[in-house]
C-alpha cells in the first residue's frame, strides 16, 4: 500500500475548537518516507489536534498532501487506509483477543477478502513478537492494562502497512523499558517499510534519541523544525517549556537536564 509514497506535506493547516483558534497556519514541508518525526511541545500546544486534522478526523483549513495529492479529495475510508492514526486513549472494552484484534486490523486494510490469508497470519505473529505481545495473544482486550492496550493499538497500526503513521503519545502508559522498546520498533519499522511517521512524544529525550526530525508546537504555532540536536537547546527549553535546562551527553547520548523553572 505504501509502495512509491515519498513525502507528506502539511500546507497551512488551521483548526478551531468553537471560536477558539487551536492551530494557526501550520506549514510542514516534506516529511519523507523512511523518516521518524517527533512532534513535541507543552500541554495544550495543539499536538493531538494536529494529528486529528492530519488524519481528517476533525474540520480543518489548509491541505494535507501525500505526494502532492490533497487527501481531502479522497474518501475517508481510503484516507484511513493510507494513514494509520493511533489516538492516545484506546477503548478498553472488547471481547476480542489480542491476536483477533490485530488480525482484524490487518484484514480491514485489505478489503474485499472474506478470510485471512497466510500472509496476514504471519504479519500478525511478527508484529506481536516485535512488540513483546506474543504471550498475550489469547488474552482478551478488556483484561489488559492501559500500557498493554497501547501496545496492541500500535500493533494494529503497524500491521495495516499504511503509507503514513500518526501516533499520539503511544508510550504514555508504558514503563521505561517498553517506552524505549516501542519507539525503537517504530523507528525500525519506519525505515524498513519506508513509512512516513509523525510521533507525538511527551519525553523530549525520546525525541533526541530516536527522531530524525523534530517539530515544536507552542500556543498553536509551529515554532521550530529541524534535527533534534539543532532544535532542542537551552533557549527553546526556556521559551517553550519555561525551564532552565541544557542538552548534555550522558553515556554518549544527548540528554536534557533540567535545573529549575523559569519565572514568568
Amino acid at each position: 500500500m505504501n509502495a512509491g509514497v515519498k513525502r507528506l506535506d502539511i500546507d497551512g493547516l488551521g483548526m478551531c475548537h468553537g471560536r477558539r483558534r487551536v492551530l494557526d497556519d501550520i506549514r510542514v514541508p516534506a516529511l519523507t518516507a523512511g523518516s521518524l518525526t517527533a512532534l513535541i511541545g507543552p500541554n495544550a500546544a495543539g499536538k493531538s489536534t494536529l494529528l486529528c486534522g492530519g488524519a481528517g478526523l476533525a474540520p480543518a483549513s489548509g491541505r494535507v498532501l501525500l505526494d502532492g495529492e490533497d487527501l481531502a479529495c479522497c474518501p475517508q475510508a481510503e484516507r484511513a487506509r493510507r494513514m494509520a492514526y493511533l489516538p492516545q486513549t484506546l477503548p478498553g472494552r472488547s471481547r476480542l483477543g489480542v491476536f483477533e484484534a490485530v488480525l482484524s486490523a490487518a484484514m480491514a486494510a485489505r478489503p474485499g477478502r472474506g478470510h485471512a490469508a497466510a500472509a496476514d497470519l504471519h504479519a500478525v505473529d511478527a508484529v506481536l513478537a516485535r512488540l513483546d505481545l506474543t504471550a498475550l495473544a489469547d488474552r482478551s482486550i478488556d483484561a489488559l492494562s492501559g500500557g498493554q492496550r497501547q501496545r496492541v493499538g500500535l500493533a494494529q497500526a503497524l500491521v495495516r502497512d499504511p503509507a503514513v503513521l500518526l501516533l499520539d503519545e503511544p508510550t504514555s502508559a508504558l514503563d521505561l523499558h517498553h517506552q524505549y522498546r516501542a519507539v525503537d520498533v517504530i523507528r525500525r519499522e519506519t525505515r524498513a517499510r519506508g513509512l512516513i511517521t509523525l510521533l507525538v512524544v511527551h519525553d523530549i529525550n525520546l525525541a533526541l534519541r530516536f527522531a530524525d526530525r523534530v517539530l515544536v508546537l507552542h500556543d498553536g504555532r509551529l515554532v521550530a523544525d529541524g534535527k533534534p540536536g539543532a532544535v532542542i537547546d537551552r533557549e527553546l527549553l526556556a521559551r517553550v517549556y519555561r525551564v532552565d535546562g541544557e542538552v548534555t551527553g550522558i553515556g554518549g547520548r544527548p540528554t536534557v537536564l533540567v535545573h529549575g523553572v523559569v519565572s514568568a
